[in-house]
């Protein structure tokens, strides 16, 4: 049986997120059993729904399951994981994919639901796991569209009307988070459908196909080097490092401003033969390549450029070896291909050109997939708030792009001084990882914003291993150390303006 129950905020500091206060400073918590997920009624799970109910384990709560499939038109199946908590805090929490897939692992949803929201999940619309494998972009058409725009969308209207059924109220707060993958369905669901989410926090969005052509120019850069050991990489990010690490008052290993970074890979130009000091004049030309970027004639970037004192986490995203390939294909383009040229095209990831980008770029793919839209005028009229973050260590999608699509949003939103807030995350890579304080509670902070009305001006970061501890500081501010005190107290910082 449902029940509505008052809890003091105290026992429920470790959920930290609650449905609603009274005057006493109690929230309300709806509390549900294995006995009301039996109760529910699968039939208005399309597609062979189920519910099961999840016992409570050391890594999650107590939780209702629900399964089913979506098809809104001939040819779609959206799958749908909607995981509701046995004690629920009013709150919905949508959560995004990686690569050319969804995302529906208890994994990803354990953090929503050890803080009481129900979790809301989709496999995008294909149920294939490999997150490079996406051929079927090109053979599935209104695959390929769930994918792109419509799968969130549905999972998140449906999660809707099944939690206000399950829990018996409709949910006070709805919030969406993603990062890769998952940062494009963010900004998607900011750009396309402003009214399902009250807040959306978009972290290392590939929000254009710019990633995947950067991956591919990136790849032929280096194949015409030669090639970098894991030694070479290494060697040119000690370089950098040792001249742009200080420059926030703190050697720690990590670039806080690396755009500011003026170190030149010439200085490890080779006098004579290669040797593990030095760099030869391809090497050198090759990182000069991949720092500076390239353009098209339309000014738009064909390859975002890279920043500096990432470079020894460069090979997971990039073909530095000088094959000409890298582990994610391309980021997944050669694929699309027949999308972008036909059937029977020659056009490969190494004889891709400028041309080719250009094509690329105004297909009908693209117009579908890309979520490049800065109008969030809808979105924050709303009362939608928005969190963008980036890893300035990113060897995928670039900070570039971030930082590009950040500035176009405050240049052409005038509620984005309150509604819109953009984080840069010194040494962080993909996501995650890199020598930066890689970890931080997104959801949290983004609860308190929307709790409380006051914008973050900082993020306070961590590592796993509680090694390190770093304010991220809001855009266009950098952190910079003053000299004084414990460098792993984030009170030991100052958020200043970039130089």
């Amino acid at each position: 049986m449902k029940k509505l129950a008052a809890v003091s905020l105290t026992a429920l500091a470790l959920t930290a997120c609650t449905a609603g206060e009274d005057a006493e400073g109690t929230a309300t918590v709806i509390t549900t059993s294995a006995e009301d997920c039996a109760a529910f009624d699968t039939s208005l799970i399309a597609g062979n729904g189920t519910a099961e109910w999840v016992d409570a384990s050391e890594d999650h709560p107590a939780f209702c399951e629900l399964k089913g499939t979506e098809s809104p038109v001939e040819g779609s199946t959206i799958g749908v994981v909607y995981r509701f908590p046995a004690e629920w805090n009013g709150k919905l929490l949508g959560l995004g994919g990686g690569g050319w897939a969804g995302n529906v692992t208890l994994q990803a949803a354990t953090q929503g639901l050890s803080k009481g929201f129900a979790t809301m999940q989709t496999d995008g619309g294909n149920a294939g796991t490999d997150v490079w494998a996406n051929s079927w972009v090109a053979e599935r058409p209104e695959s390929a569209m769930d994918f792109s725009q419509r799968a969130v969308h549905i999972m998140t209207v449906t999660g809707k009307e099944f939690a206000e059924k399950y829990y018996g109220q409709p949910h006070s707060m709805a919030i969406f988070q993603g990062c890769s993958t998952g940062g494009r369905m963010a900004l998607m669901e900011a750009q396309r459908y402003p009214t399902d989410y009250d807040a959306i926090i978009a972290g290392a969005p590939v929000y254009t196909l710019q990633v995947q052509t950067s991956a591919v120019f990136r790849n032929q850069a280096f194949a015409q080097s030669g090639g970098f050991s894991i030694e070479d990489l290494q060697l040119a990010q000690s370089s950098a490092l040792a001249q742009c690490d200080a420059t926030d008052g703190l050697e720690d290993g990590i670039i806080n401003d690396p755009a500011s970074c003026d170190w030149q890979p010439s200085s490890l130009q080779c006098e004579g033969d290669k040797d593990a000091s030095c760099l030869t004049s391809g090497q050198v030309a090759a990182l000069e390549s991949v720092y500076n970027g390239s353009k098209a004639s339309d000014d738009s970037w064909t390859m975002h450029p890279m920043r500096k004192g990432g470079e020894a986490g460069w090979a997971f995203f990039v073909g530095t070896d000088g094959s000409g390939a890298d582990p994610t294909g391309g980021g997944g383009l050669a694929n699309l291909f027949p999308l972008f040229f036909g059937a029977n095209n020659t056009v490969t990831l190494g004889n891709y050109n400028e041309a080719n980008y250009l094509a690329t770029r105004s297909s009908d793919f693209a117009r579908m997939y890309e979520a490049q839209s800065a109008d969030l005028s809808e979105f924050f009229a709303n009362g939608g708030r928005l969190m963008l973050w980036h890893g300035e260590s990113d060897p995928g999608p670039s900070p570039v792009g971030s930082n590009e699509y950040a500035q176009a949003v405050m240049a052409q939103n005038p509620a984005a001084a309150d509604q819109f807030r953009y984080f840069t995350l010194t040494g962080v890579g993909h996501c995650a990882g890199g020598p930066g304080a890689d970890m931080v509670d997104y959801l949290a902070a983004m609860h308190d914003w929307v709790s409380s009305g006051t914008a973050p001006e900082r993020l306070i970061g961590t590592k796993a291993d509680g090694s390190l501890t770093r304010p991220h500081c809001a855009w266009p501010n950098v952190a910079r150390f003053e000299g004084e005190g414990d460098a792993n107290d984030p009170e030991s910082w100052n958020c200043t303006p970039r130089t």
